[in-house]
């Protein structure tokens, strides 16, 4: 159908310059002359713009179609995955609340934030699937299905039937003014020619105007597609830029809380120490007594002296007197018993803690030297 549309819109071009040649050649009367050769190659014109406005339209009407459809399907398969999420949300909420393993709770700590997690996520879908069938679908399919559109190709279709009127006309007065010249003096051939003129300028009057309107409305109607089409396109992106942000962080905050569940797990179990006699680090007065006795061994000192150690397990501590450790801190020992217990300083707070927790470090960044104090 397209092909035919231009070969047609070829022929009558053709047709309209051959007039022209032919109104140069016999010149004169009330037709043919220069002003009216100025408004033909003008009315050309401006029928091969609304030939460009009329294709133009009509392609981003297409894209706007193919945009809406792509938004409405995305929009149907988000709304099936919402589901399918709610559902995976809902089991692990069940799981975590029943709560039946007797070997402790790290799976149903972390199936309760998984749980929460995706009921997040599938709510920041729907928010998403929401914006896109509101601010992307629907207004790209009120100016696919609008008035201006619509109204304006109307325009262009009545011109160009005015147009192939005004072409037919021009030949039909070509034929009389032919027959005319051919009898010079027959009055009612004369009558016939200037009827026919006089026509051709009502045609050529109203062709004008319409075709100014068309092309005026197929601009107008142009113009509001591109813009508003990619108006609508950059809405489509940062609903999704947007959407993919928060799910980025709340998959990130989850991950970071299943991975501590999952070290919980696999951490090492606390050392049963051993050597660790009494339920209670040693008074001071005890702890000097075997500092001094272990100075006075065969005349020598045994002490170790003062020396950096690295936390292994963590330590609550039962009393005041003692020191709370974290794995991977830093201790600076003073003294050892042989209770087991070892006297130290960390973080700015001196205390007891049981020796077997740490482990000697006799190399250490200045920076973790630092931390101690």
């Amino acid at each position: 159908m397209e092909a035919i549309r231009k070969q047609a819109s070829k022929l009558r071009e053709q047709v309209a310059r051959q007039q022209q040649a032919v109104m140069r050649q016999f010149g004169g009367g009330g037709y043919g002359g220069t002003d009216t050769v100025i408004t033909d190659e003008e009315e050309l014109h401006r029928h091969q713009k609304l030939e460009k406005l009329y294709i133009s339209t009509r392609s981003s009407k297409h894209f706007q179609r193919d945009i809406v459809r792509g938004v409405e399907g995305y929009i149907v398969t988000g709304s099936k995955q919402v589901e399918i999420g709610t559902k995976l949300c809902e089991d692990s909420r069940k799981y975590g609340s029943e709560n039946t393993c007797t070997s402790g709770d790290t799976l149903t700590k972390a199936s309760l934030s998984f749980a929460n997690a995706r009921a997040q996520m599938e709510k920041e879908r729907g928010n998403l699937l929401k914006s896109l069938g509101t601010q992307v679908a629907e207004p790209l399919r009120a100016m696919v299905m609008g008035a201006p559109l619509e109204d304006a190709r109307h325009l262009a279709q009545r011109y160009d039937r005015m147009r192939q009127e005004t072409e037919a006309q021009t030949i039909e007065v070509s034929k009389r003014q032919a027959k005319v010249r051919e009898n010079p003096g027959n009055l009612e051939l004369v009558m016939k020619l200037e009827s026919a003129e006089a026509k051709l300028q009502d045609l050529k009057a109203n062709m004008t105007t319409l075709g100014k309107e068309a092309a005026s409305a197929m601009a107008a109607v142009e113009d509001q597609q591109q813009n508003q089409t990619l108006q609508r396109l950059i809405t489509l992106v940062e609903a999704e830029r947007s959407y993919h942000q928060r799910i980025l962080e709340i998959i990130e905050r989850l991950e970071g809380e299943m991975r501590y569940e999952q070290q919980r797990i696999e951490a090492p179990q606390t050392p049963q120490v051993e050597n660790i006699t009494s339920s209670h680090p040693p008074s001071y007065e005890e702890a000097d007594n075997e500092v001094n006795a272990s100075q006075m061994h065969n005349g020598t000192s045994d002490a170790m002296g003062y020396f950096l150690g690295e936390v292994m397990f963590s330590y609550q501590p039962d009393s005041d007197f003692e020191l709370s450790l974290s794995v991977g801190d830093y201790v600076v020992i003073r003294e050892v018993t042989s209770s087991g217990w070892a006297e130290g300083e960390c973080k700015g707070k001196a205390g007891w803690f049981p020796y077997d927790y740490i482990e000697r470090r006799d190399r250490v960044l200045a920076t973790q030297v630092i931390e101690v104090f």
